[in-house]
Parts: structure tokens; sequence; C-alpha cells
């Protein structure tokens, strides 16, 4: 079994991918739903890591500090940093962003490494449904330091139209922002995981395609 494949496994076992009919906030109905609060345990979360740390290293992804966004972000980017060395010797440093300045003690706007020029910074985030996170976060990093962001890494790619655009958000990141996002899986590695009995869901199939069809986007 590939680690795409482990993952979507995973995700079907914690509990974050189901099947069935849901409603988005976009309106749109989905034959699938991806919820990422329901990695709660240190188990996942370190597991969690490790499919990170696949992503970094299976697409060579440059990393000297891995970031966080607040809040959801933070134990993300930690878990991320722990594989990596854990798993590949890979020494990078975490970093995460406040909500709010802090003005006492050691300060600033960030907690663990403390950005300088030159950094290449890996933003790792759950899903990516907007592009809002990325445009919230981006001038906080550039104002800094003269970091590179190399990548973001998310869980999951969609491959769906924004509501806006026929571009997905992660077509998107990279036309507005220069960034280049990374997933674990995308929705055709889901798809492929159903017909080859990965996981089970064979009754959802039509659907789904029919929801690709009829949403999706193709890179």
């Amino acid at each position: 079994m590939t680690y795409k494949e482990s993952f979507i496994k995973f995700m079907v076992d914690s509990g974050v991918l189901t099947f069935g009919e849901f409603t988005l906030k976009s309106g749109r109905k989905a034959p699938y739903f991806i919820n990422t609060g329901n990695y709660k345990t240190g188990a996942q979360l370190a597991k969690l890591g490790e499919f990170y740390a696949e992503c970094i290293h299976d697409n060579g992804i440059g990393a000297d500090v891995l970031f966080g966004p607040a809040y959801k972000g933070i134990p993300l980017s930690v878990s991320a940093c722990v594989a990596l060395f854990n798993k590949f010797g890979v020494d990078a440093s975490y970093c995460f962003d406040r909500k709010e300045v802090k003005d006492h003690g050691e300060g600033g706007m960030f907690v663990g490494k403390q950005l300088a020029d030159g950094d290449k910074v890996v933003i790792i985030e759950d899903v990516m449904t907007s592009g809002k996170a990325l445009r919230e976060v981006l001038p906080k990093l550039k104002g800094a330091a003269d970091v590179n962001i190399t990548a973001m890494v998310i869980t999951v790619d969609r491959m769906e139209k924004a509501l806006d655009s026929d571009l997905s958000a992660v077509q998107s990141a990279d036309k507005d922002f220069g960034v280049k996002v990374y997933s674990i899986v995308n929705i055709n590695d889901i798809i492929s995981a159903i017909e080859s009995g990965v996981i089970e869901g064979k009754q959802y199939l039509d659907a789904m395609k029919q929801y690709r069809s009829t949403y999706g986007v193709e890179y």
C-alpha cells in the first residue's frame, strides 16, 4: 500500500473522510465530506505528521521552517516537524503566528523560529477552500524577513472550482500568490482507492464522478 493509500484509509478510520450526501458551506451538495476536526488524539497527530513528512520528502520540497497558521496549523506544523526529523533526518524548525501581537515577555508576532532572510518556509495547513488563510499569513511572513515561501502542504485537494472562478483554490494560490500547493492526496486518489478496494464506498462512485464532472478541475 502506498503512503497515499495508507493516508486515505487513515482518514476513513479516523472519521475524517465520510461518504453520503452533505451540503457544503458553498451550498453545493457533495457525496463526501472531510472533517479534519476529528483528528484529536496523540496517535492521530503523530501519524498525520508522518504523512505530511512523506509528502514534503516525496516532492523534494526544501524546508528550513514549517509554518503553521494559527490556530489549526499549529499542531500540524509541530507534528510534521517532528516526523520530518524522525523519518528522514531533516531538522527543520517550526513557527506559528499569534492572532494578537504579544507586547511582553519574548513578545513579537511569531512563536518558535524567528524568521530570517533566506529561510525556506513551507506553510502547513489542513485543507484549502478559499485561499483566505494564505492571503492573511503571506504579508506577516514577508513582513518579518525576506523569506522564500517554497510551498504550502495540505492534506486533501478537492480539485474543485471556486464559486466565483473556474480555478480551484490550489490553482488560484499559484496564480495569485506564486505559492505552489502540494496535497498528500487529491480527490482522484480517493476515487481510485474506492475502485481498488483500499476503502469501501463503491456505492458512492457514480455520485462522486458526477460531482467531479460538474465542479471539478483537472491539472
